[in-house]
């Protein structure tokens, strides 16, 4: 079974940084596109930052400038460090992956979300 874990999330000051992790695992051919998704309450999930391959990086403007988003191919590991937080930044932060395996096809999988909470 293939499976997306996120880890990290927790509750910081305004200012302060977190790290979020996302690991994938289970019967794995192949990752192409990994991203970082939230989801702050009342409002829809919105993209905050992808990485299509080990060359390629995008961000959403609310995080750029703060965000960085990077990859460990051996580990099938996407992380995203947070810096200089702001409370607006509260929300569901979301891994994405669009990943190969015993599955035949391309396939999109998601984690369960990791809370991230920023006091003012």
């Amino acid at each position: 079974q293939v499976q997306l874990v996120e880890s990290g999330g927790g509750l910081v000051q305004a200012g302060g940084s977190l790290r979020l992790s996302c690991a994938a695992s289970g019967s794995i051919f192949s990752i192409n596109s990994m991203a970082w998704y939230r989801q702050a309450p009342g409002k829809q999930r919105e993209l905050v930052a992808r990485m299509p391959n080990s060359d390629s990086v995008s961000y959403a403007d609310s995080g750029k400038g703060r965000f960085i988003i990077s990859r460990d191919n051996a580990k099938n590991t996407v992380y995203l460090q947070m810096n200089s937080l702001k409370p607006e930044d509260t929300a569901v932060y979301y891994c994405n992956a669009i990943m190969r395996t015993v599955v035949p096809g391309q396939y999109i999988y998601w984690g369960q979300g990791t809370q991230v909470t920023v006091s003012s």
